[in-house]
């Protein structure tokens, strides 16, 4: 998931309240000239170019954030559909300010998303940095909000399934043990004091430092700012630098630190289920959504986590590793 493995939740999966910056934005025109965002109406990146599989009921992009799930869940998403009989390419882009504005256009069609993210990114595009939330713990009201806020847009949002990545917040095995540590809930009855490996943005973000010290009043000492799911991060943790560490439920190598998640009981988190999000024109297909509909009834959170570890752990190629998980859940045509 990377740069680091699990760093998206905050660095690649932006969160409420974060406008593009003036870099992104650059970038986002330098992309428009150089690689044919500029094209409308069914066009699409590089006119839909790239090395191509599958039929003949037309041209699909299926676009990619840069960190390893994102990439495994759109080759997976390109078999499917191209199982489906259309022509599918996977385009990666860096984040969300560089991909969605391209899925409206049409310039992409279809992305894997998480919905209380996607939800509040655009929340904070049509009502600005300090819109009131939308997302909560609650899946159900929370993709409800993702439609009104999408289908504006031309983008159509498709069922979640179960799988799931959210922000968790993990302690070394031997900690946890000392200290009877099972959930956040006891972590703030210990009164521990804690320094946090995280983000920078942690010091602030209502679901990071504000959120454990209102929600769970753990004591929280400091930030330090290693990032997320870093493996800087984690091996501070290790060592005792810092005693937790912001990571996300998908993290696939905790267990190469001796770390182990405190669970969310109190669900300070939002549901942020994997579910497709395509441009209702170019996409919008029954055939497509039926064939997605075949993953999200398989799909699990412990899934992602063994694709994760399979792409960072043992460096195996994400279409690799998409392709036999398919095979393996009976999803894809020989």
């Amino acid at each position: 998931m990377n740069q680091d493995p699990n760093s998206q939740t905050l660095s690649h999966r932006p969160r409420p309240g974060r406008r593009p910056s003036r870099t992104v934005r650059a970038a986002l025109a330098a992309l428009a000239l150089a690689g044919g965002l500029a094209a409308c109406g069914g066009k699409s990146l590089e006119e839909k170019g790239g090395a191509k599989s599958g039929g003949g009921k037309g041209d699909i992009v299926i676009g990619s954030a840069g960190f390893t799930e994102s990439k495994v869940l759109a080759e997976i998403y390109s078999k499917i559909i191209s199982d489906a009989g259309y022509r599918t390419t996977v385009k990666t882009l860096a984040n969300r300010e560089l991909y969605e504005p391209a899925l409206e256009k049409g310039q992409i069609d279809v992305v894997p998303e998480y919905a209380s993210t996607l939800a509040e990114f655009l929340n904070a595009k049509k009502n600005g940095p300090n819109a009131k939330p939308v997302a909560s713990s609650d899946i159900g009201e929370t993709v409800a909000a993702l439609k009104a806020l999408a289908e504006p847009r031309g983008l159509k949002v498709l069922p979640a399934g179960e799988a799931t990545d959210q922000n968790a917040f993990a302690v070394t095995k031997e900690f946890a043990d000392r200290h009877h540590l099972k959930t956040l809930s006891d972590l703030g009855r210990s009164k521990e004091k804690i320094r946090l490996a995280a983000g920078e943005e942690c010091e602030t973000r209502p679901f990071c430092k504000p959120g454990l010290e209102k929600v769970y009043g753990i004591a929280v000492t400091g930030i330090d700012p290693k990032g997320v799911g870093t493996t800087q991060a984690k091996q501070a943790v290790k060592d005792g630098t810092d005693q937790m560490v912001l990571t996300t439920t998908t993290d696939a190598t905790l267990d190469n630190f001796g770390l182990v998640l405190l669970k969310d009981d109190k669900k300070l988190q939002n549901a942020d289920n994997v579910l497709p999000v395509v441009n209702a024109e170019s996409a919008g297909d029954k055939e497509i959504e039926a064939a997605l509909g075949k993953l999200r009834d398989k799909l699990t959170t412990a899934d992602l986590i063994e694709l994760n570890r399979k792409v960072d752990a043992e460096r195996q190629k994400p279409q690799d590793v998409a392709n036999a998980y398919l095979e393996s859940k009976g999803l894809a045509k020989k």
